[in-house]
């Protein structure tokens, strides 16, 4: 592998600077088990991260609301418990010199109504448009469902209103910015893509009022934080939760929503490439729309910074930092089993051989003890 160094300079993001190009993305984990508030584990889980180099860590989705998630025992940020779970959270990640944004998510139509924190929440599942996803299972409810047809929302205002105050609450928890999902098939993508989009509303129909209600979102985060510490993670290609348009629609509705989001000045844009590994079959056929994401929107960022992610492996990351392509690197699935992979990276340490394997991405439930494994009892080298 050629030299490191380029993804070992530092980067000016926004009003921060990273110590270096190594980014955590954000990783579904459901460990917090009691009232989707963060716990001690999880607070280890983000210190270890931090104490591994990383130059940015973005949280595990957090929810704006309670919602019906496919997995148990994901974090929220709606309560005072929540504020007051993540702040240990982010202390331990500043006492180790890191930096820590919290993504905002909002599930739209792939929340569930039988699921305990949709009930909890009192409210049915919102969305654009009265559409279902196709696929998925909630395997801890009985029969193991799928998605189901969604409520359209009668004013979008009253989400973009819940995302301001998980805003003000992440504020509080003292992270240092925050990352709207817009990725995967979740609410803000949801609004985007025509497929799950109908409305002939100001928030439908065409390229600019299926972006709006993103945008509008952005501009409210931006009014709690500033500009220079809000970021948007991306994903064109979809497939994932049922998502996708044609090739040239997606292009048309990417492209325009990134030159409107970038004029905003935000700090920086993640943008997933197409991963087969997470596109599903559906009738027949892969569902998500293929193309070169990174070719395709990296010339509409003018101002933020650009970041990749999707299938990075260290020697790719090198090519695409030093060719300027991408500004950082965005890791995720190695993360799992590399608390301290920025260091690995750095100093030439090998990858673990189970660097790829999943099946603790997820926690089980169950007692703290449970939530350790596959979780913090990865091995961290030793850096002298």
């Amino acid at each position: 592998m050629a030299s490191v160094a380029p993804l070992f300079q530092s980067l000016k993001v926004g009003s921060l600077t990273l110590k270096n190009r190594v980014v955590m993305s954000a990783l579904t984990r459901s460990r917090s088990i009691q009232n989707a508030t963060p716990n001690e584990v999880n607070v280890e889980y983000y210190r270890q991260r931090a104490r591994g180099g990383t130059g940015l860590i973005v949280s595990e989705g957090v929810l704006i609301t309670p919602q019906g998630t496919e997995w148990p025992y994901v974090p929220g940020i709606s309560t005072d418990e929540h504020v007051q779970g993540w702040k240990k959270v982010t202390d331990a990640v500043h006492e180790e010199g890191g930096l820590i944004f919290c993504q905002l998510w909002h599930l739209g139509r792939v929340s569930h109504p039988d699921a305990p924190e949709q009930k909890k929440a009192g409210v049915p599942v919102y969305a654009p448009s009265a559409i279902s996803a196709r696929g998925g299972k909630f395997r801890f409810l009985e029969g193991a469902p799928g998605y189901q047809k969604p409520t359209e929302i009668d004013d979008p205002r009253k989400l973009i209103e819940q995302f301001r105050q998980a805003a003000i609450k992440a504020k509080a928890a003292g992270f240092d910015g925050v990352e709207l999902h817009g990725a995967n098939g979740y609410l803000i993508h949801q609004f985007l893509d025509t497929t799950s989009n109908k409305r002939t509303d100001q928030w439908g129909g065409s390229v600019e009022n299926r972006a709006r209600f993103g945008l509008e979102t952005l501009k409210v985060l931006n009014e709690v934080w500033g500009s220079d510490r809000v970021g948007v993670k991306l994903s064109p290609s979809g497939g994932y939760n049922d998502m996708g348009m044609p090739l040239d629609e997606t292009l048309e509705t990417f492209r325009y929503f990134i030159s409107e989001a970038d004029k905003l000045n935000i700090a920086y844009f993640t943008l997933v490439r197409y991963l087969e590994m997470t596109d599903p079959v559906i009738d027949g056929n892969k569902r998500g729309t293929v193309h070169d994401v990174v070719a395709s929107y990296r010339p509409y960022v003018k101002n933020a910074k650009f970041f990749a992610n999707g299938g990075i492996f260290p020697d790719e990351a090198v090519k695409l930092v030093s060719e300027g392509t991408s500004d950082a690197i965005v890791f995720g699935f190695l993360y799992v089993a590399h608390p301290d992979l920025a260091k690995r990276i750095q100093f030439g340490k090998s990858l673990h051989p189970e660097a790829t394997k999943l099946g603790s991405l997820y926690g089980a439930g169950g007692s703290i003890e449970d939530q350790v494994l596959g979780y913090t009892d990865y091995p961290e080298e030793k850096y002298d």
